[in-house]
């Protein structure tokens, strides 16, 4: 018996639930005495991993999940697919190079091909790419030292609710204030923050139409209006799909706009696509739905094949800077050059765009039938299998679009009750008061059913708990 069928066939198989119990390991409390106070997800996730394949894992103690979490959106085919294992014998076996910093190889230039095959040909035809430190909060820095170069300008505007890494520059861009408030001034200043036409919570008390012509008008008016007080930047930074602000998706006559009032202001468009890239949202790039040509796309995560790999694609206007103004030890990582062009050669011959797209749909469904007897679950969204739930307190006082406060409290609950049923969910949004749903984006259909099953199952025992 193989692997991946002794995960399935290790799950229940009726109604009758096994509960996990957590307690702490050996290695989780050795872990805890010797890694830094700044580690993250054990502290909600207190899993001591062994093996994974497809969209499962296992631990230590012989218990199974199914994880929606996959590195973030970093594995785009689940754990150890086989086109990535076969890549990466490949580059073994024939005693390829893997480190070359920046010297070209025959794998180097296979993966730009296959990426360039994928973005939409306007831009293909006048792309340029970096290769970065292999991160996708390296790739942030070098866009922003290549649009700073470019215009002469120092100035960037960002959006509230936004994350583009955890690095002095990146960082100065994100919208939540947990991380910068213990530091003090960064040490990149000159950022603009602007809100982010978040629907369900609209910024201006507006929501839908009204609130998106606001948000835009806003927008026009800040670059154009000579006692705006804000001087001419460089760029604007967006994510077409926040995912930690809370997995809120633009709209798309908003991003259409966007894109209009930068082009005419002389403004580069960057967008994020770090995590909602490579058919993430049911599009190869999640700008793709809105049909708009950004001037800067920034790469990482799931560009690797689940292997460290970050680059910055951008329109050769752009192409000003020096030789060596930016760089990067490990920004010539073969082997997940060779594991990246497999997973977007799989995609595209699998039409994964359009399994993820099915697939979001029919989870967004789920939770949507869910809502009808759970009145915590305020709003269901997100973009093919890039999905959020926030929590709300139906007993709480509603603003000014009529819908309930967050529900901070419950979401950890629930977190907690669906790895207790064998799931692995994370949080993020405002708050901390948003499930999301980041799965292998070749999960099945009856794998779908089974998350939304267990997942309604945690939410009644959470709620009950309180």
């Amino acid at each position: 018996m193989s692997f991946a069928t002794s995960l399935i066939e290790a799950q229940p198989a009726t109604p009758a639930e096994t509960l996990y119990q957590f307690n702490e390991s050996p290695l989780l409390a050795r872990q805890s005495r010797q890694e830094s106070n700044a580690r993250s997800y054990p502290r909600r996730i207190p899993l001591a991993l062994k093996r994974a394949k497809g969209i499962h894992v296992e631990d230590v103690e012989g218990r199974t999940f199914i994880d929606c979490l996959a590195g973030a959106g970093t594995l785009a085919l689940g754990h150890n697919h086989p086109v990535v294992i076969e890549a990466i014998q490949h580059v073994l076996a024939d005693e390829l190079p893997l480190h070359t910093l920046d010297l070209t190889t025959p794998v180097k230039d296979q993966f730009v091909q296959d990426l360039f095959a994928l973005l939409p040909e306007a831009m293909a035809a006048e792309a340029k790419i970096q290769f970065c430190g292999p991160t996708g909060t390296d790739a942030v820095e070098a866009a922003l030292k290549l649009v700073r170069t470019a215009t002469g300008r120092s100035t960037v505007l960002s959006f509230q609710g936004g994350y583009h890494g955890m690095s002095q520059g990146a960082l100065s861009l994100m919208g939540s204030l947990g991380p910068k408030k213990p530091l003090g001034a960064l040490l990149s200043s000159g950022v603009q923050f602007m809100p982010y036409p978040y629907d369900y919570r609209c910024p201006f008390g507006l929501g839908g139409e009204q609130g998106i012509k606001a948000n835009l008008n806003y927008l026009d008016n800040l670059l154009n209006d000579p006692e705006a007080g804000v001087q001419l930047p460089a760029a604007v930074i967006v994510e077409v799909v926040q995912g930690e602000g809370g997995v809120i998706p633009a709209d798309l006559d908003w991003l259409r706009g966007l894109r209009r009032i930068t082009e005419q202001a002389g403004v580069a468009l960057i967008v994020d696509e770090i995590q909602s890239g490579f058919a993430r949202t049911g599009k190869m790039f999640a700008f793709e739905h809105a049909g708009i040509i950004p001037d800067v796309v920034v790469m990482s995560k799931a560009i690797g094949g689940s292997l460290p790999l970050a680059v910055v694609v951008y329109r050769d206007w752009l192409d000003t800077w020096l030789p060596g103004a930016h760089a990067g030890t490990f920004r010539g990582n073969q082997m997940a050059m060779a594991a990246g062009s497999a997973v977007m050669r799989y995609l595209v011959e699998h039409k994964v765009c359009e399994h993820a797209t099915r697939m979001g749909e029919r989870l967004a469904e789920h939770l949507r039938i869910l809502q009808r007897d759970f009145p915590q679950l305020g709003d269901v969204r997100g973009r093919g299998l890039m999905l959020g739930v926030e929590l709300v307190d139906p007993t709480g006082t509603p603003d000014a679009l009529g819908h309930p406060p967050v529900f901070a409290r419950l979401a950890p609950l629930v977190q907690r009750e669906c790895l207790k049923r064998g799931l692995i969910l994370e949080l993020g949004g405002r708050h901390g008061a948003v499930v999301r749903f980041l799965p292998p984006l070749v999960i099945t259909a009856a794998e779908i059913d089974q998350v939304a099953d267990i997942f309604g199952r945690a939410l009644a025992a959470a709620v009950v708990s309180l």
